[in-house]
């Protein structure tokens, strides 16, 4: 047991040496100032692709008449998105909901009065020119639940590309920036690690913009997003 102990210490000593030399290796050594840096590069966009949460609600005495009337209503909204050309893979059902509708009175239990359903579905707009007279037409339908849009990017990895490009940049000039105040120079850089971001921008609104006196349309007004990428870099200063 003795000799077995030894081996085994013997073994480590003996690599203890290459563990060092590797550890070594992933850990630049430095000679100079180490300056450390964190800057955003950022882009702007205008959004492609809205999301709008639209479904029916319903009201009836009994869970069965109102589960069927918001199927059949459903139906036609469904049916009102098929013809506009969404496809079937920007529309999720997100929510199937029936809850009972209550009477409180005073110091007596809760009576049921009827029964409510809500039938919810997300939809994805790729056209977003076209997103508000397609709400006008799920209106017409039946709808009487919209919420949002949230718009967005659909494809942003080029943009964002482009953020990487300027906050590189923008880093690099703030280093000699640093460097030149202190009478030095940028030898190298150490180390360059990114957090991705998209700023957070107002929800655009839905609005009405009149036609006539008997019709309106819903426009949707897609303005700008900002992408940013921030970037920390590390540079070695001699």
């Amino acid at each position: 047991m003795r000799r077995f102990v030894a081996a085994v210490c013997a073994a480590y000593i003996l690599a203890l040496p290459a563990l060092v030399n590797a550890q070594t290796a992933t850990q630049p050594v430095l000679n100079g100032t180490r300056l450390e840096i964190s800057v955003r590069g950022e882009v702007k966009r205008v959004p492609d692709m809205a999301v709008i949460s639209t479904g029916v609600i319903t009201q009836s005495a009994d869970a069965a008449t109102v589960m069927r009337d918001n199927a059949a209503r459903m139906s036609r909204v469904l049916a009102a998105l098929k013809r506009a050309g969404v496809a079937d893979k920007d529309v999720t059902t997100s929510a199937v909901n029936l809850s009972p509708q209550y009477r409180y009175n005073n110091n007596q239990p809760p009576v049921i009065t009827g029964y409510q359903a809500n039938n919810q579905v997300t939809v994805r707009f790729r056209d977003i020119t076209r997103s508000g007279a397609i709400l006008d037409a799920l209106v017409k339908e039946g709808s009487n639940d919209i919420n949002g849009p949230s718009l967005t990017i659909d494809k942003p990895e080029a943009a964002l590309d482009e953020a990487r490009v300027a906050a590189i940049s923008a880093g690099r000039a703030r280093a000699e920036v640093y460097a030149s105040a202190a009478g030095m120079e940028i030898k190298r850089i150490i180390s360059i690690s990114e957090n991705e971001g998209m700023s957070v921008v107002p929800r655009p609104m839905m609005t009405m913009m009149a036609k006539s006196a008997e019709a309106s349309d819903t426009v949707i007004m897609p303005g700008e997003q900002s992408l940013s990428m921030t970037v920390t870099m590390v540079f070695e200063l001699q």
